[in-house]
């Protein structure tokens, strides 16, 4: 299993290039779902979005539930 230090790392690496990075698939999942999040109207902080950005994208980059931290 990943640690929290590896899917920043992922994130940080995937954000530079990511076209050849492995997590590209991770990115642009947590994205699509994020977007559809922020557009919703349900966020109430800004916050609130890059946690859900960050949890969704360790969820798929390590299968874990990120409710369970």
């Amino acid at each position: 299993m990943m640690q929290e230090k590896d899917v920043g790392e992922a994130l940080v690496q995937v954000v530079r290039n990511p076209q050849s990075s492995e997590s590209q698939e991770s990115f642009a999942r947590a994205m699509e779902l994020t977007k559809a999040y922020a557009g919703s109207g349900s966020a109430t902080h800004f916050s609130a979005v890059a946690r859900l950005f960050y949890d969704l994208f360790e969820m798929f980059e390590t299968g874990a539930d990120p409710r369970k931290k």
